[in-house]
């Protein structure tokens, strides 16, 4: 069980590099890539200087509109960043599928580690798939295999420099409700 836990560790690691590799040569050294990403870092100090040279924008309407503009402009380019990225994330969406077929038929009904927890109800179908027996917190390889990935391939973003900036990841994204968005 410790070997196959490690062997899937491992798979997650070059899987995870392989991804990178994959995203690299169809994004990260495109021009156009490039460009974008240079000129979100810029507006987006501009846009963090002006909103800290403003101290009431109440008092300013001016400021509060050309901030807006700001804003809008920096969220499209983010927009247009991400349908950058996206034909990359679909090439390795199809080839991963395809890696977890044949990595699902080499560890199938194998159980490849061991939970400290039980764990909720809707996360067993993915915790115990294909497992024998009723003990859920044995862990069966796709559970692993997931969590794995998804931790592994944020810090190999963050060594190889490919993971967005603080900066760009405080201003709002796509999913961020506007600044004055007030919950009930």
């Amino acid at each position: 069980m410790f070997a196959d836990t490690l062997l899937i560790v491992g798979i997650s690691i070059c899987t995870a590099f392989f991804a990178e590799g994959v995203t690299y040569i169809l994004v990260y050294r495109t021009e156009k890539y490039k460009k974008l990403k240079a000129s979100i870092e810029k507006q987006t100090k501009k846009l963090d200087k002006k909103k800290e040279t403003v101290t009431d924008i109440s008092r300013q309407p001016g400021h509060k509109k050309k901030i807006e503009k700001e804003e809008e402009r920096l969220k499209s380019e983010k927009r247009d960043l991400s349908y950058v990225k996206m034909q990359s994330m679909i090439v390795i969406g199809f080839i991963f599928t395809s890696l977890m077929g044949m990595f699902n038929s080499i560890f199938d009904g194998r159980v490849v580690g061991k939970l400290p927890f039980t764990p909720i109800s809707f996360i067993q179908g993915i915790s115990h798939r294909n497992l024998s027996g009723d003990d859920y917190t044995d862990c069966s390889f796709i559970f692993l295999y997931i969590l794995c990935t998804m931790s592994i391939r944020q810090n190999i973003q963050k060594i190889l420099g490919f993971a967005p900036s603080r900066a760009v990841s405080k201003v709002g994204g796509i999913f961020t409700p506007p600044a004055n968005f007030k919950q009930s």
